[in-house]
């Protein structure tokens, strides 16, 4: 017994020498970004690192997909800076606890799968959505400015804010303008470089860069401020007067970190030949990971592709490259914390910028084009950003449950006299009990007395539909007609009795 434990956990933390390496590019991924969504979240800048060191360590032993990196994701800065504002900080980190008390009671159910039920055109679009958001938002940081409560606001504020650089050009919103468009050009313009180059972080790169001609030749532009290092802001995290919100809150934060999270690991499973994820298990380690981070004053955590997808990319093998770097964070926090403040503020922004334009993915559009889902991604994409993420995630399973009834309900027929007494009748679609009028009303057509041909060129049909069918037919023989069905398509259907649903096959 105590060697096949022994040897459980040697397989569970073996350790590759290619995870060293990298765990070090995570890292140089993972800091900047944490930095910068930290900021766009309108939380202290050391919740992120706190975030990044607990998602790497926490998620990282705990894990059911050992290659995914865990970390602050973009796709929870629109939630959390609502939050904030509503409840205030110290309440954030109680709603991230909470969230993984919620995740982890999921993992305990093994609803894990039950998840990812949502229609992907809603969730792509949620992400987009917050994209467009981040994006209107953090422009006004890289122009000097503050970002306002909504993304219709931003949208409105900005021509002014432009105008103002134009008019006042050697002000210090004019410097963090023109490093936060350098940092911009940087990110863009690092992916056309050569395979090797890339090996190193764009992110680490634009940031180093900018923070470094910064301090150089722009010494006003606003900047990173960390009075403390992050280990020594504590506070206890506290519940509000609002309790039904707080639940309400918590709930929101478990479900999206969740599906964002369970989808990330499916993404990261394709990247590699590894051992593949366990999605229960990966929802417990999540859980236990939100439980740590609110406790300590982190951001809530999810699976982080970007961080996933650097790792695999680095030659990451197991877990202890997740592990690592976030050691390799803690380490960095206790000794290099003063570096950060000089770390312009637009460079942070510039990087949250390029980082919500790309969660507006072409590649995602393009696939939910030719399932002529896109309207379902439009409108959660615009719902998000101009309502709010639950309308507009809303609205967009609203409209993806429309489109399935259409479908469901999707039926043509054909009726046609082809010699004589003989009657042909097509019927496409689905037939199911929304389409059982429509049935009848075909059917209805015949004049008594005939011979009838049915071609069934359908892949579904429920019992209400067999049902009434089967009784026309009934009915239809009984007045001297004759009635052959034949089905081009294998179909589902109830048995007349009431007996179980059977299959049967195309004849033709």
């Amino acid at each position: 017994m105590d060697s096949h434990k022994t040897t459980t956990v040697a397989r569970r933390f073996y350790f590759s020498p290619a995870d060293l390496p990298a765990s070090l590019v995570v890292f140089l991924v993972a800091v900047p970004l944490a930095l910068g969504i930290a900021n766009a979240s309108g939380a202290p800048i050391a919740s992120g690192l706190i975030g990044c060191i607990v998602g790497g360590i926490v998620a990282g032993l705990l894990s059911g997909a050992p290659l995914q990196v865990s970390g602050p994701a973009a796709g929870l800065t629109v939630l959390v800076y609502g939050m904030v504002q509503k409840f205030g900080w110290t309440t954030m980190c109680a709603i991230s606890l909470v969230a993984g008390i919620f995740q982890l009671c999921f993992g305990a159910l093994k609803i894990a799968r039950a998840s990812l039920m949502i229609s992907p055109a809603v969730v792509h679009g949620m992400l987009a959505g917050i994209g467009i958001t981040i994006s209107l938002a953090q422009l006004h940081v890289m122009l000097g400015g503050k970002p306002q409560s909504s993304a219709v606001l931003n949208l409105k504020e900005l021509p002014t804010e432009v105008v103002q650089l134009y008019t006042h050009p050697t002000t210090p919103e004019t410097h963090a303008a023109i490093l936060g468009i350098i940092t911009i050009a940087i990110l863009v313009g690092w992916g056309y470089l050569p395979a090797k180059v890339r090996l190193i972080p764009a992110a680490l790169v634009s940031v180093l860069t900018v923070t470094i001609l910064g301090n150089v030749f722009f010494p006003e532009a606003p900047r990173v401020a960390i009075k403390d290092g992050p280990l020594f802001v504590f506070q206890l995290p506290q519940l509000p007067a609002d309790i039904g919100g707080f639940f309400v809150a918590a709930l929101t934060i478990a479900v999206v970190a969740s599906v964002e999270s369970l989808l990330c690991a499916m993404a990261t499973d394709k990247l590699h030949t590894g051992a593949r994820a366990n999605l229960d298990k990966e929802l417990i380690a999540q859980g236990a990971t939100n439980l740590v981070s609110g406790l300590l004053g982190g951001l809530p955590v999810t699976g982080v592709i970007v961080r996933s997808a650097a790792n695999v990319a680095a030659g990451g093998k197991t877990r202890v490259s997740s592990i690592l770097h976030g050691v390799w964070v803690l380490l960095f926090v206790l000794l290099a914390t003063s570096q950060l403040n000089k770390i312009p503020l637009a460079a942070l922004a510039g990087l949250l910028i390029h980082v919500g334009v790309r969660l507006i993915n072409l590649h995602h559009i393009r696939e939910l084009h030719l399932h002529r889902e896109v309207i379902v991604y439009t409108v959660t994409a615009l719902g998000v950003a101009f309502l709010n993420l639950l309308a507009g995630v809303g609205l967009g399973i609203g409209l993806a449950v429309i489109l399935l009834l259409r479908r469901l309900a999707n039926f043509k027929s054909e009726v046609e006299s082809r010699d004589e007494g003989t009657w042909h009748v097509r019927i496409e679609g689905a037939l199911n009990f929304l389409t059982v009028p429509q049935l009848s009303a075909t059917l209805a057509k015949i004049p008594e007395g005939a011979r009838v041909e049915i071609d069934l060129f359908v892949e579904f049909m429920d019992h209400a539909a067999f049902e009434a069918l089967h009784s026309w037919r009934k009915t239809y023989e009984k007045t001297g007609g004759m009635v052959d069905i034949d089905e081009k398509h294998e179909a589902w259907y109830g048995d007349a009795t009431g007996g179980s649903p059977r299959v049967t096959r195309a004849t033709n």
